[in-house]
């Protein structure tokens, strides 16, 4: 029996210490697995992390590279006002160095004389050929008022292209939002049904106060935020087309019962117009031309006409009307006219006051195609049908 016992219990024995070692290998094996399920945690969440890290780092770049248009079109026009005091500066420095006795301090400025002169004539025929002098007709009277819907709020601005073969009417409500309401057509705009709803059409900006104007396709406007960044929209694509600053606007309203309007912008007969108001200006108003191709700024006029007590203003053949009212809203009148080529005695018109109506005007704006005003008055669209007569 012990003969046979004894190589049966040392083969147990062996088989025992070969379980342990298999446990062993076993118990290694399992911290081996967790150690490396954990790194393989550690590795995704690291890759999480970076994903995050990266998408973060993307908005921002996405954010500056959107940024780049703003800042080159504020360098450009820094640059171009920097060039402008630098052509003031050395015409004065050349001025004052060729004084040197009083005789010849007599001469130069009778020549400085005639030749401020002769440029102020040569720079009057060039405004003439550019705002095309034929335009020769101003307004003598408001025959009549039609109020085509009341819809919106107190602020708000509507109008149509006046571009050839345009139709469509545009509704931009609030003194900011980003939405504009497109109606195929008048007739369209005055249904109060919903079976034909507007296009809705959103922009990348927002606008700010209710001064834009709609332009062969185009919608230019004040952006919201910036202190005088004019935006050039292109409705059909959706696309902002250009962009531009324009110099001196932006820090008082342009009139002082419509605070909400900082720059103005106006059509008429010759394109694109700005109205706004300075501080170096004592507040009159300050109109300057727009070449509403290339977004640069054609030439600027001081006006006599105060921003004091006026809620509205519009450009008509050359010429600006700026209307006036009380504070509390009452009968609106023209009571400034400014002739851009002088062919328009401002002492000499009459206060025009539009009729049969009591309230204040968010907005008015001129349509050269149809020889109309389209307004915005207390949430009210109204059309003015004018009276007009030769300068």
């Amino acid at each position: 029996v012990q003969l046979l016992l004894v190589p049966f219990l040392t083969s147990l024995l062996g088989a025992a210490q070969y379980l342990m070692q298999d446990a062993a290998l076993m118990s290694y094996m399992d911290r081996r697995f967790l150690s490396l399920e954990k790194r393989l945690e550690k590795c995704n969440q690291d890759i999480l992390d970076y994903v995050d890290e990266f998408r973060d780092f993307s908005k921002m770049a996405l954010s500056r590279l959107a940024g780049l248009n703003s800042y080159k079109a504020e360098v450009k026009s820094e640059v171009q006002n920097l060039l402008t005091r630098i052509e003031r500066a050395q015409r004065d420095i050349d001025y004052f160095g060729s004084v040197t006795d009083s005789n010849p301090c007599v001469e130069v400025h009778e020549d400085l004389v005639k030749q401020q002169l002769l440029e102020e004539a040569e720079e009057q025929k060039k405004l003439k050929f550019m705002l095309n002098a034929s335009c020769d007709h101003m307004l003598a009277g408001i025959k009549s008022l039609k109020i085509v819907k009341k819809t919106g709020d107190k602020h708000g601005s509507w109008m149509k292209d006046p571009g050839k073969k345009h139709t469509k009417i545009y509704l931009l409500n609030g003194s900011v939002n980003n939405v504009i309401l497109e109606f195929a057509n008048i007739m369209t705009f005055m249904e109060n049904n919903h079976t034909l709803p507007a296009r809705r059409v959103t922009l990348p900006f927002p606008w700010e106060g209710t001064g834009h104007v709609i332009y062969q396709g185009f919608l230019f406007y004040h952006r919201y935020g910036s202190l005088s960044e004019i935006i050039k929209f292109n409705i059909q694509s959706r696309k902002v087309a250009d962009q531009m600053l324009l110099p001196g606007a932006g820090r008082i309203p342009a009139y002082q019962l419509s605070p909400h309007t900082k720059i103005d912008l106006a059509i008429d007969e010759h394109g694109l117009w700005a109205i706004h108001a300075e501080p170096e200006t004592g507040g009159n108003v300050v109109i300057t031309k727009i070449n509403h191709i290339t977004m640069a700024v054609e030439h600027t006029w001081d006006t006599p006409c105060s921003s004091k007590g006026a809620e509205a203003a519009f450009m008509a053949c050359n010429t600006l009307y700026v209307v006036h009212n009380s504070p509390s809203g009452g009968s609106s009148r023209i009571r400034c006219v400014y002739d851009v080529l002088g062919a328009v005695n401002a002492h000499e018109t009459p206060a025009l006051h539009f009729p049969k109506r009591q309230g204040s005007h968010s907005t008015i704006h001129y349509n050269p195609k149809e020889k109309q005003l389209f307004a915005w008055g207390d949430g009210s669209q109204i059309v003015y049908k004018l009276h007009t007569q030769q300068k």
